[in-house]
C-alpha cells in the first residue's frame, strides 16, 4: 500500500489530502475530520469511478485515466465540471471546468513530489503532494478533486450530485 499526502492551497485557506493506494483503489480524506470529505476512487482497465464526500454533500467522479490522459467529469451532467489533463513525462497540463470560466492545471513531478498550481496566480491554489507509488495521473486527479472540494466550501455551494451507485 502506498500513501498520497500533502496540501492543496495555503496554510490557512487550504485542505490536506491523505489517501492510501492499493493498486486499484485510492481512499482517504480531503480536509480535516470535521470540515472535509471522504475520497474514494477506483480504477479498472482505464476507467475511474468514485465519490468525493457523502451521498448528499459531495460529487461523483467518472471518466477515463491513462498514463497520458485524464478525461473525467466531477459532479453531475448538468451541475458538474469537466477535467481534461495531458501527461507528458513528469508534466501534467490541462483544464478544469471549461474553456471560459475554468482553471488551468499545471503540475510537475520531481521524484516522489508533485507540485504546481490549479488556477491562476490570483485565484488559484498551490499543490504540494508526496506520491509514493501512486500513479501520476491518479495523484493529479485527486489534487483536482481536493481543489474542487475546497472551492465548493469557499464559495458556499457544496453541490450534490447523487446519481445512484458509482
Amino acid at each position: 500500500m502506498s500513501k498520497l499526502d500533502g496540501r492543496i492551497g495555503g496554510l490557512t485557506a487550504g485542505y490536506d489530502l491523505h489517501a492510501d493506494w492499493d493498486g486499484s483503489r485510492l481512499t482517504g480524506r480531503i480536509g480535516g475530520q470535521i470540515q472535509g470529505k471522504d475520497l474514494r476512487l477506483e480504477v479498472q482497465s482505464g476507467d475511474v469511478d468514485g465519490r468525493v464526500g457523502g451521498v448528499v454533500a459531495g460529487f461523483d467522479v467518472d471518466g477515463d485515466v491513462s498514463g497520458q490522459r485524464v478525461e473525467v467529469r466531477l459532479g453531475g451532467r448538468i451541475d458538474g465540471d469537466s477535467l481534461s489533463l495531458d501527461i507528458r513525462g513528469d508534466e501534467v497540463r490541462g483544464r478544469f471546468s471549461g474553456r471560459i470560466a475554468g482553471k488551468d492545471v499545471t503540475l510537475t513531478r520531481r521524484g516522489e513530489q508533485l507540485s504546481g498550481r490549479i488556477g491562476g496566480q490570483v485565484d488559484g491554489k498551490d499543490v504540494t503532494l508526496t506520491l509514493g507509488d501512486v500513479p501520476l495521473e491518479l495523484a493529479a486527479l485527486a489534487a483536482v478533486c481536493a481543489y474542487k472540494a475546497l472551492e465548493d466550501v469557499q464559495q458556499g455551494t457544496a453541490p450534490s450530485s447523487y446519481g445512484g451507485a458509482s
